[in-house]
């Protein structure tokens, strides 16, 4: 645990979400459980093992000692979920208070988050990059104001909300949970981009027809869970999107494809586009954010571009 001591040693201030220590990448033996991310104000430490707790009590006496040394005089805000491989996560508020509402912000826009209840807490730190490059897509188009967007498994609509942000003029989000919508639209209204987006709260495999008579689209995101009982298995279902996308995009449209499945590597996704949509055009790999770094980067976070041709 002696790297994770260390991370917390060397934390600096900050006002972003962001991803402070990720033994998950396996670049720290003897950590490989252990995450640590901010939530300002508030400190997420989540374990994908049993904590003892003597560690428990080491990390909060870290983080205490250190908060005070770069924020004297302010309350520390620490949360500790455990996920243990069977059972139930456990969810418990160490040290503090959690806003509520609790508001993050990333690169000027704003979400909402929730840290004590679910495994999911609204917005997913690694995907900060793949967010960058929706924003930089958009912004760089000729007529922004005229582009279209599909945001597939949408979740809270962060890829909608900075689609707007750089100047979309359409998204339409897709997602089958009702109550992540609900949050995605709070995130629109938050940003004072309500307006040119839209939620459906459909599953994305009943709904081929809704979103045909939407149109052709200039970019479409597709950001999966890598296994949800009932809803996505990405071994079967990820080709069942892929086809679908040459068309559904726009002449010189972009697609932008995201996998979170350590088993899975880059040629899941490349193999199955070059049989399902051998027309559209590999682009990048998009890097994550160094806080992410990976012993094994096939293992780590997949989001990759691609582009149809041009008309």
């Amino acid at each position: 645990m002696q790297a994770l001591l260390e991370a917390i040693a060397a934390m600096a201030p900050c006002t972003d979400v962001q991803r402070v220590f990720h033994g998950r990448g396996a670049r720290q033996p003897g950590c490989e459980h252990l995450v640590l991310d901010a939530y300002p104000p508030v400190w997420l430490l989540t374990s994908f093992a049993p904590l003892p707790e003597p560690d428990v009590v080491a990390i909060g006496d870290a983080l205490a000692q250190r908060w005070h040394a770069i924020a004297p005089g302010q309350p520390l805000n620490w949360v500790l979920q455990t996920r243990p491989s069977s059972g139930p996560a456990e969810t418990r508020l160490m040290a503090g208070s959690v806003p509520d509402p609790h508001v993050v912000t990333e690169h000027g826009a704003r979400y909402l988050v929730h840290l004590l209840r679910g495994q999911n807490h609204g917005l997913f730190p690694d995907m900060a990059a793949g967010r960058a490059w929706v924003h930089r897509t958009v912004a760089a188009h000729a007529a922004p104001q005229r582009m279209r967007v599909l945001n597939l498994f949408a979740y809270t609509c962060a890829f909608s909300v900075v689609a707007r942000l750089a100047g979309a003029g359409q998204v339409l989000n897709m997602d089958m949970s009702r109550a992540a919508l609900a949050i995605g639209q709070q995130n629109h209204q938050l940003n004072g981009v309500a307006a040119g987006a839209s939620f459906a709260a459909h599953d994305v495999f009943s709904s081929w027809g809704k979103i045909n008579r939407g149109g052709a689209y200039d970019l479409i995101v597709v950001d999966p869970p890598s296994y949800q009982k009932g809803s996505f298995v990405a071994t079967k279902d990820y080709a069942r999107v892929m086809r679908r996308l040459p068309d559904l995009l726009m002449p010189g449209g972009h697609a932008l494809l995201c996998l979170n499945a350590p088993e899975l590597g880059v040629d899941f996704l490349t193999g199955h586009m070059a049989e399902q949509a051998p027309e559209l055009q590999f682009v990048e790999r998009v890097a994550n954010p160094p806080a992410f770094a990976d012993a094994d980067e096939e293992r780590s976070l997949k989001v990759l571009a691609y582009r149809a041709p041009a008309a």
